[in-house]
């Protein structure tokens, strides 16, 4: 028997890391998980498939780097191929959601907190993953 309702699994694509959060069950709230330190797109859709069938994940959401005039650059289309990938590795559906913003707000966030900067560095992009979780749950 599946769940009534399955997890949102959100990622902010980097070219080193993948930071990752998680929705509660009922899509109400956004909770950081470890980064994803990159190897191999092989290894990471690997690592990425067996998280997503630990937690019960019925969704991916994708960070979308668009630029500040709101069209898409060559990181877009970058983000747009691993969708495709994680899409067809996983089955499930890959939405992309506009990231605007979500680093400088971790960053901001991070530096008033005063977390050192060695630590900050690992924990904005799992906060920017939380970010735009929230945001996209906070949408619906």
């Amino acid at each position: 028997m599946t769940p009534a309702f399955t997890r949102i699994l959100a990622l902010d694509l980097g070219k080193r890391r993948i930071g990752l959060a998680i929705s509660d069950p009922l899509g109400i709230t956004a909770q950081g998980l470890p980064n994803l330190v990159r190897t191999r797109i092989r290894t990471d859709l690997d690592v990425l498939e067996q998280l997503i069938r630990e937690r019960e994940v019925g969704m991916i959401l994708l960070g979308n780097p668009i630029n500040m005039r709101g069209t898409e650059g060559r990181q877009s289309v970058w983000v747009r191929e691993f969708a495709e990938s994680l899409e067809k590795r996983t089955r499930l559906p890959v939405k992309l959601w506009d990231e605007r913003l979500t680093s400088v707000e971790a960053g901001r966030v991070l530096r008033s907190s005063g977390i050192s900067i060695e630590k900050r560095a690992a924990a904005v992009d799992r906060l920017s993953a939380v970010i735009l979780l929230q945001s996209y749950l906070d949408s619906l």
